[in-house]
């Protein structure tokens, strides 16, 4: 009976000893498991990061400033673009508009346009209004003065179509990035 007991014992153990290792062993795997989870997770939180850096490093470079009147509006590149097109269709409506004065043998005085006044031919809401009007009126008396006296200093005709030089374009919108 010792013997039996004996035997019991050692294969009760041995049992107990296999299922300790193996238990040990799931849970060496299981931590290895949760380890390579945890690096692919700093991993992917370090690429987050990259990314965010770099988009902020994006915003940053289109961010523009523009100064008027002793003191600067802040936009983004759409704001910006907007801002040029102000220039630009002020430019060319007012080239129009002076060229027409001139073949109807009108005074040449770009205040007597309507559009000139309301300045918000072409207008976006994604820009103040007056800040569009302010830049419409720039490109239209620029536009109005060349049309009138049948010259090109302020701006060029390509194929029909007239635009305002980027020289002039940048004197006038004084636009800075930062």
């Amino acid at each position: 009976m010792k013997l039996f007991n004996l035997k019991r014992t050692l294969g009760i153990s041995a049992l107990g000893l296999v299922t300790l290792l193996g238990t040990s062993q799931i849970a060496s795997a299981q931590y290895g498991t949760y380890n390579k989870q945890n690096k692919k997770v700093v991993k992917q939180q370090q690429k987050i990061a990259k990314q965010q850096q770099k988009i902020q490093q994006l915003q940053t470079r289109n961010r523009y400033r523009v100064y008027h009147n002793g003191s600067y509006y802040q936009t983004d590149n759409r704001g910006a673009e907007l801002l040029r097109q102000a220039v630009n269709k002020g430019y060319q409506q007012g080239f129009n508009a002076g060229k027409n004065d001139r073949s109807y043998r009108r005074g040449g005085s770009y205040n007597n346009s309507s559009m000139y006044r309301s300045g918000n031919y072409g207008y976006q809401s994604y820009v103040d209004s007056s800040q569009y009007q302010y830049y419409f009126r720039e490109g239209f008396k620029r536009g109005y003065e060349d049309g009138y006296n049948s010259r090109y200093q302020y701006g060029s005709n390509n194929n029909g179509g007239v635009n305002i030089l980027g020289t002039i374009l940048q004197q006038v919108l004084n636009i800075q990035n930062y």
